[in-house]
């Protein structure tokens, strides 16, 4: 059990509603539509909601596991391993929320160099990004909530645009329903590892949560809100699109932008990656937080020198992604390891937690 925070540095239970939506909500949206739809065909919808039904259940362990300790991922590992290998399976976990930031910011550069400005520079964007956030993560955890908050609610706005694609749709492509075999649907729903993963970052937060237990319906709702998001994005793409035309669709989403027609504004989609900066400012600040928090909990570093190792590390690793092939590579290799933290890793702690627990009753 670690030592409990103060409520002055602790937030509201309902903001874990914003903290999880922010995290899920990222670079994975502009492009999963293509990816899911390789194995599953058009029947790929249905296993967005079923991927997203299942995190319920990871989302439930984790709140178990951080009950149990009353405490974050360190606490958790010390409480199952012991102090010395609990922090060396922490140490993992800074590496985890740092390629996720990596994967974020050099994705959205990505989109941003081939779509408004091909001559761009990644480096120098990249370091106005990360002093900014590095700013924000300084501000703390209240701090980091409230960017949270702003960063969903002001472009949700976003989400009645992909109605015009709807004057287009063909909802015949979606017939005939379960013409897939059930490997081919849990093969499209792995390959939404991406875009899902996000929702278990109460396991670094969980104390700075006022009465956390309370926070758990806001945590499952935020999982839900995303998983209906995902499924009606994908139900309008594969209507819009066919499956010939999906499968040359790197950005598919951003597409869909381009027949937004409007007496202001021609061209949409430029409107669309500029908010797209606060959509993904979020999950760089919440993925350093928690990378930070974990350094200064493990290993006793100050988390404002932590957050700033940390942002160098990103900003020296962001030039040397200067391919497709290789931004690729990375989000693949964060998707896999996402998958097995959440999927794999929660529940076996899960099990450890409980068995801890009994062990330590008697």
């Amino acid at each position: 059990m670690q030592q409990p925070i103060p409520e002055r540095l602790q937030v509201s239970p309902f903001l874990v509603l914003y903290l999880i939506m922010s995290m899920q909500i990222g670079i994975g949206v502009l492009g999963y539509q293509r990816i899911i739809a390789k194995n599953a065909g058009y029947d790929a919808w249905i296993s967005v909601l079923a991927a997203g039904l299942s995190i319920h259940v990871i989302v439930w362990m984790i709140y178990k596991i951080c009950g149990t300790v009353e405490g974050d991922i360190v606490a958790v590992h010390a409480y199952v391993f012991g102090k010395k290998i609990g922090n060396l399976l922490s140490t993992v976990f800074i590496v985890y929320l740092l390629i996720f930031a990596l994967a974020v910011l050099r994705t959205y550069l990505e989109v941003v160099q081939v779509w408004m400005f091909p001559e761009i520079s990644p480096f120098w964007y990249s370091l106005v990004f990360l002093i900014l956030s590095v700013y924000i993560v300084f501000g703390g955890f209240r701090t980091v909530t409230g960017i949270a908050f702003f960063c969903i609610v002001l472009p949700s706005y976003l989400l009645l645009t992909f109605g015009f694609a709807l004057r287009y749709a063909e909802f015949r492509n979606l017939l005939p329903i379960l013409d897939h075999s059930l490997k081919d649907m849990a093969l499209s729903a792995f390959n939404m590892s991406l875009t899902y993963i996000g929702f278990e970052i109460p396991l670094f937060f969980y104390p700075f949560i006022k009465d956390a237990p309370k926070s758990q319906k806001w945590a499952h709702l935020a999982v839900f809100i995303t998983t209906i998001i995902y499924t009606i994005m994908a139900i309008i793409t594969f209507t819009y699109f066919s499956e010939a035309q999906l499968a040359k669709s790197i950005w598919a989403t951003l597409e869909m932008w381009k027949i937004v027609s409007m007496p202001f504004v021609e061209r949409f989609e430029y409107i669309g990656i500029a908010n797209w900066n606060l959509i993904i400012l979020p999950n760089i600040c919440i993925a350093l937080w928690g990378a930070s928090m974990i350094l200064k909990r493990s290993f006793k570093l100050r988390q404002k020198k932590g957050v700033v190792a940390l942002a160098l590390i990103c900003l020296i690793a962001i030039p040397f992604l200067d391919t497709r092939a290789k931004i690729n590579l990375l989000n693949d290799w964060v998707a896999r390891i996402g998958f097995s933290v959440t999927f794999v890793y929660v529940p076996f702690l899960y099990i450890g937690t409980m068995i801890a627990k009994k062990v330590k009753n008697k």
